[in-house]
């Protein structure tokens, strides 16, 4: 059998480098991951050996410099996970109304019709599919096979309940995402962190600085000592509650101010998951909202991975945004075992030239 070419790729809007570690861990060689947020070059680097960080904006790229990037002798990957305006964090301080708020998925399909990748791969929001965009999107893939699919991350080994669209597209013939490998068991809270030493909110591991809780008010300690895993701000004495959840129009909103449950899977990690009223961040046991360590393990970053330089100050906005807007590791370890399985079939069946 005539050996598969190896797999060479740009991670487009790269941040922290989930995706980019996740394909790098199961063999596929990422040359470069771009992003437009320079808080993002020193874990993107330190952490991911070959792949080279580029500070620039999608639509800035030429071909040339893409071109650039794809040696000869291998396959090309586009991958990314174009940030939506409208649901992302991005949005902070931009123009979300008309055109504008879809510009980055733009920037990802006229970057795909311009170089014409071998393969191509996005993680996105689970609701973009009910937008005409994503319509307009499919377009840049003539003379692609394409799949895409509403994944429950959990099912893939990842410890938190997560909703993700991916999408794959191969020029070499028909592709899918490979079946759930957790479909029995999920991993849970206790599987990921209960081996963590304790904290206090405030504090930080001695040993590791991202293993570090944010700070609570005298208020919000009573209210999580009378928090139950998987409870909500329903159990406190009624002094505790705050007066936007005594309204009706609060009182849907009962997974704020929560513990997580040791035997369930976390909940999404968000940007702002290091805090107690911004979601089910509770932690289980320990009275405060989980640490940034925590959220990353969530993500599943190996415990080695460094969000910060020795020394510098953790920045919870800053790490934070790095760890809720990332692709989890598992995930593109998923997108690449996919690629590697597409990649044997269409050799077997001879389609690969």
């Amino acid at each position: 059998m005539k050996q598969i070419l190896p797999v060479a790729c740009v991670d487009l809007f790269c941040g922290a480098g989930g995706l980019t570690h996740g394909l790098l861990r199961k063999g596929i060689e990422v040359k470069a991951g771009v992003d437009v947020d320079p808080a993002c070059r020193f874990a993107y680097e330190a952490n991911n050996k070959g792949a080279k960080f580029l500070e620039r904006d999608v639509e800035s790229l030429t071909i040339e410099e893409i071109s650039r990037l794809f040696p000869k002798n291998k396959y090309s990957l586009l991958a990314g996970c174009a940030p939506c305006q409208p649901f992302s964090t991005y949005a902070k301080g931009k123009d979300t109304s008309g055109d504008a708020k879809w510009s980055l998925l733009r920037s990802f399909a006229k970057m795909v019709r311009k170089v014409q990748p071998d393969l191509v791969t996005m993680e996105n929001v689970p609701q973009l599919p009910k937008h005409a965009i994503f319509n307009e999107f499919l377009k840049a893939f003539d003379g692609y096979d394409t799949w895409q699919g509403i994944v429950e991350c959990e099912a893939y080994g990842i410890p938190q309940k997560r909703r993700r669209l991916v999408f794959l597209a191969s020029r070499l013939g028909p592709i899918s995402l490979i079946p759930p490998t957790h479909k029995n068991r999920h991993p849970t809270v206790a599987d990921t962190i209960r081996y963590l030493p304790d904290i206090n909110a405030g504090t930080a591991h001695w040993n590791d600085p991202l293993h570090v809780a944010a700070g609570m008010s005298d208020l919000n300690l009573e209210r999580i000592r009378q928090s139950q895993p998987g409870g909500s701000w329903e159990d406190w004495d009624e002094e505790l509650v705050a007066d936007c959840h005594r309204r009706d129009s609060g009182k849907s909103f009962s997974s704020v101010y929560g513990r997580m449950r040791w035997d369930e899977p976390a909940p999404t990690m968000t940007t702002l998951c290091y805090g107690f009223g911004n979601g089910r961040f509770g932690h289980p046991e320990q009275d405060r909202a989980i640490s940034l360590r925590e959220a990353a393990l969530f993500q599943t970053f190996p415990r080695s991975y460094r969000f910060v330089p020795k020394g510098e100050t953790v920045k919870f906005k800053t790490v934070g945004r790095l760890i809720g807007n990332a692709v989890p590791v598992r995930l593109g370890e998923v997108i690449a075992m996919s690629i590697k399985k597409h990649l044997e079939q269409t050799e077997t069946q001879g389609r690969v030239n």
